[in-house]
């Protein structure tokens, strides 16, 4: 009886572990189906996401870079493509020996090393980096038949950039080059970074870099299916690229040439801008540079060439050299002195030679200066004593607030990045720009010499011009440009690129004609009159000759005793044809002397090119060169029978 309760007891006990194993199973199974419920139906499209992330991979392609034409279609930045040979150093384990391996097989310079050592440094380990381009077929092959030897090594084929014309217009047509980690960063930070995936070069400088959006393009994408190892196995879907706009530029690259050549080993800046709406024609800043040495990383010999260099041939003059105006700024002090009604134009003015201020003699035209002296006369003769005396009577915050609009001492605006704004003073001006209270203070005897562009007054040759084109054409400021249109490389349609409107200064067409008579009687019977001898076309200028140094107050000036770079500047500003300005221009040759004898032969080429059609023989632009030439030499020869090459 005992025993049969005993099995009774136990086939209960069975039962009941048989019942919670059933419940286990039932909530396993039931949890099992939740979760498959929640996977297959909440989470369906982000799992169906990441399963197709792990059998496709997404791989930019990087667009076409758009082209750079001048006003005339003048190819001035194209691309080509090329064979590189790249290393990614983190996939090498000793990349010295690898390098030497190469060399083996494949010509590499000690200069091709140095800039590979130079972008290590410039870019992160992981990624591919040029020891070698422009490969020939037959290093290619030599290469793929010993690829094996060098893992983390391989050959690429690339778009590279070209200048066709070397070093003209460098420094308006700018280069591209490799990004840096700055550049990354801040692509990384901006909505273009997805449109810059895959794509391993920038504009750094002038059009190419004040462009980079149209001209970069749309980066396209192909998706791939892949293997597990990550192999691509076939095509899946593509979205092309779309290739970088066409920017046309308003310079015309065949006159920015001759004044190239003009200026030979001399240097110094000239921009030519059109009056009539503010498109810069010419933008010259010698010496140039070849933009072809950055396209590929530049090499640290032509860079430390370029980087040390005494004539700082990488500095763009045109916008960030900042010179004295000298009498240049003449015709400017009489139009503020119209305008402000501080004096008239028959209004006479004594000119002994000197000035005396406070016990300060400021000079004129030696000992004898040039007596009576009227508004017209001042500019014609260039008359310092005349000027003295209004800058006296103007006083520096009159001055400073006439030629602000003009443009003096202030960012004009140019479609180029880098641009200086040189120094307009006046009183404020000079309590913010010193620290000491005494350095601070604004003392009359500084006036003097701001009324003949000296003192304080530095300004760029692009604000210089833009003033002088403001005045030629009645007192319209437009806004300087290069940027003419841009073509879209699907399409082929040409848009012209809108433009800031004109701003009038409201200058009475009665003071402007005085001013502008009183410069065309510069080149018929002034400083320049023999520079424009026989010319066709009627022009008004303005001679200037600026100190480079401070020459004491009794020290006279020589230039044969002084250092070549402690030498007067050369300028000339003008504008032609007088009754109807189409083109106006400022240059300044450094430390060549007198304007009439450097900077004014050189304007006098500009228009004729621009007016006449007309270029230099070769015997006049030899003269010119070195500064001995007045009215053109020879016979000049059609610009159309000129060919353009690179120098």
């Amino acid at each position: 009886m005992t025993e049969l309760r005993n099995v009774e007891a136990e086939a209960r006990r069975f039962r009941v572990r048989v019942v919670v194993l059933g419940l286990v199973v039932l909530l396993a199974l039931g949890l099992l189906v939740v979760r498959l419920v929640f996977l297959q139906v909440h989470r369906h499209d982000d799992l169906a996401d990441q399963a197709e992330s792990n059998r496709t991979a997404v791989v930019p392609i990087v667009p076409n870079r758009g082209l750079i034409l001048d006003r005339n279609g003048v190819v001035l930045a194209t691309n080509y493509s090329a064979y590189t040979l790249e290393i990614t150093p983190s996939k090498v384990d000793h990349l010295e020996q690898t390098i030497d391996g190469l060399a083996e097989i494949i010509e590499i310079q000690q200069r091709d090393r140095r800039r590979f050592k130079r972008l290590m440094e410039e870019t992160k380990g992981f990624e591919s980096l040029p020891i070698r381009t422009r490969l020939s077929d037959e290093e290619v092959a030599r290469f793929t038949a010993q690829r094996y030897r060098f893992p983390g090594v391989d050959v690429k084929a690339r778009l590279f950039r070209n200048y066709p014309l070397g070093e003209v217009g460098s420094h308006a047509i700018g280069y591209i080059g490799r990004i840096n980690q700055a550049e990354k960063a801040r692509i990384q930070d901006s909505e273009d970074e997805a449109n810059y995936r895959g794509t391993e070069y920038i504009g750094k400088l002038g059009i190419e870099q004040s462009f980079e959006g149209p001209l970069h393009g749309t980066t396209g994408v192909e998706q791939m299916e892949t293997s597990a190892g990550g192999r691509a196995v076939r095509k899946l879907n593509s979205f092309p690229a779309t290739p970088g706009k066409t920017v046309v530029l308003s310079l015309d690259i065949k006159l920015q040439k001759m004044v190239e050549e003009l200026y030979g080993e001399r240097r110094g800046a000239l921009v030519a801008i059109d009056p009539r709406n503010g498109e810069v024609l010419a933008l010259v800043s010698k010496p140039t540079f070849d933009p072809n040495l950055f396209v590929e990383g530049i090499d640290v010999d032509n860079w430390n060439a370029l980087n040390t260099s005494i004539d700082k041939p990488l500095l763009n003059r045109a916008l960030r050299g900042t010179y004295p105006p000298g009498s240049t700024y003449k015709p400017f002090m009489a139009m503020a002195a119209l305008e402000t009604g501080k004096r008239t134009p028959s209004a006479i003015t004594h000119d002994g030679g000197s000035w005396t201020f406070g016990g300060h003699v400021f000079r004129s035209h030696g000992d004898h200066g040039l007596g009576a002296v009227d508004m017209h006369r001042s500019i014609v003769q260039s008359s310092n004593v005349y000027y003295y005396q209004l800058a006296n009577d103007m006083g520096v915050d009159a001055m400073h607030d006439f030629m602000k609009p003009l443009g003096f001492g202030q960012i004009t605006g140019i479609d180029l990045q880098g641009e200086l704004r040189g120094v307009l003073p006046s009183q404020a001006w000079k309590r913010e720009a010193y620290r000491r209270p005494e350095q601070r203070k604004w003392y009359a005897g500084e006036t003097i010499s701001l009324g003949i562009g000296q003192g304080y007054n530095n300004f760029t040759m692009l604000q210089l011009a833009l003033a002088t084109a403001t005045l030629a054409n009645g007192g319209t400021r437009y806004q300087p440009h290069l940027g003419k249109a841009m073509v879209d490389a699907v399409s082929r349609e040409t848009t012209a690129l809108p433009q800031v409107p004109g701003v009038d200064l409201g200058y009475r067409p009665a003071h402007v004609d005085v001013v502008r008579k009183a410069m065309v009687g510069v080149t018929q019977s002034g400083t320049s009159t023999r520079v424009f001898a026989g010319a066709r076309y009627l022009s008004g200028g303005k001679t200037g000759t600026a100190q480079a140094v401070t020459i004491g107050q009794k020290d006279r000036y020589n230039a044969a005793r002084m250092e070549e770079r402690q030498r007067d500047h050369s300028l000339y500003i003008a504008f032609a044809p007088a009754d109807a300005p189409r083109i106006a221009v400022a240059a300044i040759v450094e430390n060549a002397g007198f304007g009439a004898a450097h900077a004014a032969p050189i304007v006098r080429r500009v228009f004729d090119y621009w007016l006449l059609g007309e270029y230099p023989s070769e015997e006049d632009m030899a003269a010119v060169r070195k500064g001995l030439a007045s009215a053109p030499l020879g016979k000049p020869r059609p610009v159309a029978d000129v060919p353009l090459t690179a120098p």
